[in-house]
């Protein structure tokens, strides 16, 4: 084995192309001692479902848009559900925190808004 590597080598070294029965016999040698190769490839698909309240912003958006904060929320929420579909869980769920903060605080600012229309209706109603 070593004289014919050293053969091997000797001629590629000088430039001559290795003849035909010096590549059969290093390839013989090298699949004397292989044996197949196998490989597994195991796919886990991620269980984490991340709601992007896409649906929440959109209603906040029509219906409740105290200062823009339901189309902020909507832009997020597209963001965190264009993030979902790339496969990037991390960055679908940092955005669908942001829409689901900026949805929350929507609702409760149009709710204080109704309820203190609603009040000042019925103080200045009694007059």
């Amino acid at each position: 084995m070593n004289h014919t590597s050293q053969t091997f080598f000797t001629r590629a070294n000088t430039g001559l192309p290795p003849n035909y029965e010096m590549l059969k016999e290093e390839h013989e040698v090298a699949t004397l001692g292989t044996a197949p190769v196998t490989s597994t490839v195991i796919n886990i698909r991620s269980d984490t479902s991340v709601p992007d309240h896409v649906v929440w912003s959109l209603f906040n958006t029509l219906f409740m848009n105290w200062c823009c904060l339901g189309f902020v929320a909507f832009a997020y929420s597209v963001k965190s559900r264009d993030r979902k579909i790339v496969g990037d869980v991390t960055g679908a769920q940092a955005y669908a925190s942001t829409a689901r903060c900026l949805n929350i605080s929507a609702l409760i600012f149009s709710i204080l808004t109704i309820v203190i229309v609603i009040v000042l209706f019925l103080s200045f109603s009694q007059m």
